[in-house]
């Protein structure tokens, strides 16, 4: 299990959310709470995650739109569904819509985190470097097992995603990273859902990397990326 992945769990039932995510954060999980569908949307457009656990009933929206939409956004996101509905009809529905998992409520919380450590393990790539790995980007020491960034003693935690596409770029420090390189090591496809996602994921390593106006990710266009300092 990646004990610092970034969970998105969005649960309107306040006692519920509330034991699951205080339960997962005492497993080392990172937590993110929202009570309703609206707010779990906004919250996946602001960060990364690592896995999303999404109730189908939600107000706002349900949760079969909110994952028609992460998917839009990111069609590899890991997804579980989280419901009191036991249909085979809901299932398939879930499952149609990319969902890695489904559970119906009431939630044994060791079986939900089995059921998380498992689908990390299928989806998250394997370590890129030993525990103790760390490089220098300038005024940023970049710790690679641990997916942060510590600058002037400010830490900056990565998502498994950002991780690698900033390993990337700083193997290529100072020449050209292709765009169908990074598509095809991290994405898998060129599509234009994944495009968009490495796109976003640019934009966010160029926000953790502001603090130092040294560095700079340049965008060759139509060819690629080049991080240069």
């Amino acid at each position: 299990m990646n004990p610092s992945a970034k969970i998105l769990l969005v649960e309107d039932n306040p006692t519920l959310g509330y034991a699951l995510s205080e339960y997962l954060d005492m497993q080392g999980f990172k937590v993110s709470l929202m009570d309703d569908g609206l707010k779990g949307e906004q919250a996946f457009k602001k960060d990364e995650f690592d896995l999303c656990i999404i109730d189908v009933m939600l107000p706002g929206q349900d949760g079969f739109s909110l994952v028609g939409k992460i998917k839009e956004i990111s069609p590899d996101q890991p997804v579980i569904f989280l419901t009191a509905k036991g249909m085979k009809i809901d299932k398939l529905k879930g499952f149609k819509l990319g969902a890695d998992d489904y559970l119906v409520k009431p939630i044994d919380e060791e079986e939900l985190v089995a059921r998380i450590q498992a689908i990390l393990k299928r989806t998250q790539p394997g370590p890129i470097a030993k525990d103790n790995a760390i490089d220098h980007l300038g005024e940023y020491t970049i710790y690679w097992a641990l997916k942060k960034l510590v600058i002037k003693q400010k830490e900056i935690h990565l998502s498994e995603k950002e991780i690698q596409l900033l390993k990337l770029l700083f193997e290529h420090q100072n020449r050209l990273l292709p765009r169908e390189m990074a598509l095809s090591k991290l994405w898998g496809k060129n599509d234009y859902f994944n495009r968009r996602s490495m796109d976003v994921h640019v934009a966010k390593l160029r926000k953790y990397l502001k603090a130092d106006p040294a560095i700079q990710i340049a965008n060759v266009h139509g060819r690629g990326f080049i991080l240069q300092y």
